[in-house]
């Protein structure tokens, strides 16, 4: 290792762009991101990932009309986590 390294020329922040990506900040409680990341982890991908595909889900979502099936597998996947 060098015992001096030249700085002067470098720049803050990121340092590969993501286009389409903006950096935010987001307070989440401790048990989602430990879900997200446990979830994440099993198949293989980054937790802000997983975040991010069950945020545009949400948005798919908001536009699918609610069905008798669909409220079915709402309501067995509330009954799974609750119980």
């Amino acid at each position: 290792m060098r015992k001096e390294y030249d700085f002067s020329k470098g720049n803050r922040g990121s340092v590969i762009e993501s286009p389409g990506k903006t950096r935010i900040t987001i307070m989440l409680d401790n048990d989602v991101i430990e879900a997200f990341r446990g979830r994440a982890e099993s198949r293989g991908i980054g937790y802000q990932t997983a975040i991010n595909e069950a945020l545009r889900a949400a948005l798919d979502d908001e536009n699918v009309p609610l069905t008798a099936g669909k409220l079915r597998e709402i309501l067995r996947q509330e009954l799974d986590h609750a119980g």
